[in-house]
């Protein structure tokens, strides 16, 4: 299926069904509540959705879960109340929307990374949510947020805490750890569903359960598919995934295990999978050497290197990019990879795939920040010595610096502020290029790109500060508060991709992000993530005897710079096109003549280069967005034609 994917859930009374047939141009299914009032309207294909009922109970799994009818049934069966929705779904894997329909409430929840979120908002008298935001804007009218939106020019997706602010006026986020809940009246209110993990277990006692998690959550992908595509460049995170794809076929062709092969005989031995790596124009760059290592263990899969010049370069064909085909619900730095997104959807969909595994969510949980040495120091300061001794030889930090990082005291709120006052100060170099030592902060001072306006940067700046009066961090330690606020970025930047790709037939998963490995990640402590002289050592342990001990040595990390100078320049005319009659400049929040000044320099400043994504994203989702979204929906099924009053997904009813 091609074309928009979406659901809208609706309250179990009158207001929602006055809602629902304002959404039905759009839709191509439905499901009803055990009422026969709608409950979920939208467009999604075969298989995304899987409902259980019991009596007047219903749940519903949107999303990519390994869960039957017959299951969720089962399930519904013990839901007492709408309150028992995270007691019934324990034991579920993979990353999907969970939703309960129970005595005339509805409650409903994305996932902790923000790969799934929710959005809400009132129309004819009833509070209806989604999961894209843009629908319930062109449900309701609504126009952007300007101040939202100039904080999209800071980077994207925003950061925490402004991270849950909707581009829409008046379409509001759920925020990713609530759930949220609409009564029969269709009013509606949150409540925390989800609470990070004190960072307490030694790393041995946390690898068994990263190493069920994930192996659970790569599963979720692999069950019901005869292809499966990856990438595979060399990292330790697609490497690890693409053994753990393909571990059944490989134990089903091992000779020397003839007992683990006669048992696999009786199970499928899994999909097929094809790999793709993209070969880099930096020739210090060393992802091919482990890459080749890799798939020399891997006979059975077909592996994909496009030649340099058959790979599209960064920020390639932008013009094609602000049509209404590649639509997301919010702004996002996607766009410099659109081409490359267009060529990996036309390989892999012309070898049968209809899911690429991402290893996204893998640096976030099994790396340990510099943060976490703010804490680190505080907690254990003889052994934190010796690990800034080591880090400082490595890595030839100054002691000075690194002395006046460690004894900063702020609270979250005060660096808020801090950060807030700081908007258009001079962005200090980056501490890998003048070897200075890196920032223990509660995050990154992020600057206001040099073309933006004075009026774009009081709103951001006003944001900021509202937050710093509330907003508490993530979680008490500067290095778990940091994992989690890089987490729900990665999330967020994978959901914009997989809209993206989605409507070009090919779905985008990152396993790393689903809730189960979080939490299995997140319980480890934050100084055990990443040790000295040891490469992502948690991850390594965890997929120790499914991949390699020859692939697991690897301690480097690929650098992608001279390819995205190579794109700049290749590119150049492409982008100063498309700052030409800048949309953002008639908002009011950017000098478009900066911008083309930037562009057309000999040598763009660092800072330049950092804020062109995250400014180009929003220049295109203007664009793009300046065409009318008009019903029905793109998006088509085989079940299209089936009438609306008809459901059309299966509902397995269970006991009452």
């Amino acid at each position: 299926m091609s074309g928009d994917v979406w659901f809208a859930i609706l309250p179990d009374g009158e207001p929602g069904v006055a809602a629902a047939q304002l959404l039905r141009p759009w839709a191509t299914e439905t499901i009803d509540h055990h009422s026969g009032r709608p409950w979920l309207l939208g467009s999604w294909p075969d298989g995304q959705v899987t409902v259980g009922a019991a009596g007047a109970r219903r749940v519903a799994v949107i999303g990519r879960c390994p869960v039957t009818a017959d299951e969720l049934s089962a399930r519904a069966g013990r839901l007492r109340d709408a309150e028992d929705m995270e007691r019934i779904a324990h034991g579920l894997t993979g990353s999907f929307h969970l939703l309960v329909s129970v005595d005339g409430t509805v409650r409903a929840r994305g996932s902790v990374s923000g790969v799934r979120r929710l959005f809400h908002t009132r129309v004819a008298g009833a509070t209806v949510a989604a999961d894209r935001a843009d629908r319930l804007a062109a449900l309701t009218g609504a126009s952007p947020d300007e101040r939202v939106l100039a904080a999209h020019l800071l980077t994207s997706p925003l950061p925490y805490p402004l991270d849950d602010h909707c581009v829409w006026q008046g379409v509001r986020a759920v925020p990713s750890y609530d759930c949220l809940l609409i009564d029969a009246d269709g009013w509606a209110s949150t409540r925390r569903w989800w609470t990070p993990p004190e960072p307490q277990r030694a790393w041995q006692d946390g690898v068994p359960a990263v190493r069920a998690a994930l192996t659970a959550a790569v599963d979720a992908r692999t069950a019901g598919e005869d292809t499966l595509s990856a990438d595979l460049t060399g990292g330790l995170d697609s490497t690890s995934l693409c053994f753990l794809a393909t571990r059944e076929r490989l134990l089903a062709t091992r000779e020397q295990f003839p007992a683990a092969r006669e048992q696999e005989q009786s199970r499928p031995a899994g999909p097929k999978l094809v790999t793709l790596r993209w070969q880099s124009l930096d020739p210090d760059n060393d992802d091919a050497t482990w890459a080749a290592r890799a798939t020399a263990h891997l006979p059975d899969i077909e592996h994909i290197t496009p030649a340099t010049g058959q790979w599209p370069l960064w920020y390639s064909d932008l013009t094609a990019l602000t049509g209404d085909a590649v639509l997301t619900d919010e702004p996002g730095p996607w766009v410099r990879d659109g081409a490359r997104m267009a060529e990996l959807c036309r390989l892999m969909t012309g070898r049968g795939s209809r899911l690429h595994l991402m290893g996204g969510g893998g640096d976030e949980l099994f790396s340990s920040f510099p943060p976490h040495l703010h804490d680190y120091v505080r907690r254990h300061p003889l052994s934190a010595w010796s690990r800034i001794r080591t880090q400082r030889a490595s890595q030839h930090w100054p002691l000075g610096q690194l002395l006046r990082q460690l004894a900063d005291r702020r609270t979250f709120g005060q660096w808020l502020t801090a950060w807030a006052q700081g908007l258009t100060t001079p962005q200090p170099p980056s501490p890998a290029l003048v070897r200075g030592a890196p920032s223990t902060a509660w995050g990154v001072d992020l600057r206001m790109p040099p073309w933006a306006s004075r009026d774009a940067t009081e709103a951001v700046r006003e944001l900021i500060e509202e937050a710093a009066d509330s907003a508490e961090p993530l979680a008490p330690q500067r290095g778990q508060h940091t994992a989690l606020t890089c987490v729900r970025t990665g999330g967020r930047g994978l959901r914009l991709l997989d809209q993206v790709m989605s409507r070009q037939g090919l779905g985008l998963a990152a396993p790393f992000l689903d809730d189960q490995v979080i939490e299995a990640a997140l319980a480890i402590r934050v100084a055990e993530r990443s040790t000295p002289g040891r490469y992502k050592p948690v991850l390594a342990e965890a997929v120790r005897g499914i991949v390699p001990d020859d692939v697991l040595r690897r301690n480097t990390k690929g650098e992608y710079s001279a390819d995205f100078h190579a794109g700049l320049r290749g590119n150049r005319a492409g982008l100063l096109e498309l700052f030409d009659g800048s949309l953002l400049a008639r908002a009011g929040l950017i000098d478009d003549a900066a911008v083309r000044a930037s562009l057309l320099g000999v040598h763009p400043t660092p800072e330049a280069l950092r804020s062109l994504s995250s400014s180009l994203g929003s220049e295109i989702w203007l664009r793009a967005r300046s065409a009318p979204t008009c019903p029905p929906s793109a998006a088509r099924t085989e079940s299209a034609a089936r009438t609306e009053s008809t459901p059309s997904t299966a509902i397995t009813e269970g006991a009452p």
